[in-house]
């Protein structure tokens, strides 16, 4: 098998005496969905935040694409393909859904926000934008503003925002949250239509939704990775198995997807 595109070693984080990552190791290869699930509590977001550099780990390496990027900031780790969701698609509320991805196609082309207003009769940048917003289905609301849009239309702009930088690689920290039956399906199309095309790390709790999307799946307890693989395999795992009992919802979850 090919070099990963994301490998983290051994990775170590502490909060006042709190291991809330603890020596946890992790590969991705390019073109796969693979998700991160665990208990609650168990340091799925805390591992996302020192992977896209808004937390440094008190020890472990990170690497990204061959390199190690540990002292990199946020902004450098997005230059190199690196892209979470979370904190790169901040929505402007009053502004349309177009401007909203025209500015995101001028960042990620490097240029400066003070050129807006030639920035938005580009038609080259407006090409962007809207093949941008096609592919998030978001076509026929180009121009209503981001802050009068529905939950799952927002998360689908910010799933917009985030792929505008033509990430190699884009963590998803619960994409779903908060979204309905339908506004999770489509969530779940979209993301299916992006595979092989952007590698992806999802943290989600919507087991049916993770065995649906993922190629591999890792398991945090306690912040360590306690398994790692394919799906049917993580099912049957029986350490995986304990680490949920006592949880009866999700236990419940995982069992419904078996």
């Amino acid at each position: 098998m090919s070099k990963p595109l994301l490998q983290v070693e051994q990775l170590v984080k502490r909060f006042d005496g709190l291991t809330a990552t603890d020596r946890a190791n992790i590969k991705i290869h390019a073109g796969e969905i693979h998700a991160l699930i665990g208990p609650n509590g168990a340091g799925k977001t805390t591992l996302i935040h020192q992977i896209s550099g808004t937390l440094k780990p008190d020890s472990g390496r990170i690497l990204f694409d061959g390199a190690e990027i540990n002292k990199l900031a946020i902004h450098q780790r997005v230059a190199r393909g690196l892209a979470r969701s979370y904190q790169i698609t901040n929505t402007f509320p009053r502004l349309s859904v177009l401007d909203n991805l025209v500015l995101a196609v001028r960042a990620r082309d490097g240029s400066s926000f003070g050129l807006w207003k030639s920035a938005r009769n580009e038609a080259l940048t407006h090409e962007g934008a809207a093949a941008v917003a096609d592919r998030v289905g978001l076509t026929r609301k180009l121009d209503c503003l981001a802050g009068s849009l529905a939950h799952g239309e927002q998360r689908q702009l910010e799933m917009g925002l985030a792929l505008a930088t033509k990430p190699k690689l884009l963590l998803l920290d619960e994409p779903m949250a908060g979204m309905g039956p339908d506004e999770s399906e489509r969530m779940v199309s979209l993301l299916q239509s992006l595979r092989g095309e952007v590698t992806m790390l999802l943290v989600e709790h919507d087991m049916e939704a993770v065995f649906r999307l993922a190629d591999r799946i890792s398991v945090l307890v306690f912040g360590h990775v306690i398994a790692s693989g394919k799906p049917s395999a993580i099912r049957q795992d029986a350490a995986v198995q304990k680490a949920y009992l006592g949880d009866e919802e999700q236990e419940a979850d995982l069992e419904c997807v078996a």
